[in-house]
């Protein structure tokens, strides 16, 4: 499941995509128009900034930007940064795998099998969609609404 911290920085990081590459805004702007409490944006936002995804200007008209076009950055950069890998347990992730001590036999352990298509399938989503697309996925519906 997709922690709240995790989900601050994706509305975070889709708040900075609608504006043009090296403008900087303002942690208050976004925490405020995201409803996203300050001192928790402010630790989402270093998390990200250490992983090279957004860049930051200090002082007068300083604050964040993103650091690639979003259509450079995926979903899945962004929640694996922030929660970790995309696999329900260690033995079905890629990138933090670990041997479950309970496990006999890997190659035939049902759980495992099934926890490895949902990382598949998550990764496939979440690698396959850049911050342009959920921007853009957004802007549809709120299209479709008359809004």
């Amino acid at each position: 499941m997709l922690t709240k911290k995790g989900k601050y920085g994706l509305k975070a990081m889709a708040h900075l995509a609608q504006f043009s590459p090296g403008r900087p805004v303002p942690v208050l702007e976004i925490a405020s128009t995201q409803q996203i409490p300050k001192k928790f944006l402010d630790a989402i936002l270093s998390e990200l900034r250490n992983a090279g995804l957004v860049n930051s200007k200090m002082g007068r008209g300083g604050g964040y930007m993103l650091a690639r076009t979003a259509s450079q950055i995926s979903v899945g950069e962004i929640v694996r940064v922030i929660d970790g890998p995309l696999a329900p347990l260690p033995c079905a992730s890629k990138t933090r795998y670990q041997r479950c001590d309970d496990c006999l036999d890997e190659t035939k352990c049902a759980v495992r099998l099934v926890m490895l298509d949902a990382q598949r399938a998550l990764s496939e989503v979440f690698d396959g969609c850049t911050l342009a697309q959920m921007r853009s996925m957004a802007e549809t519906d709120l299209e479709a609404d008359g809004i």
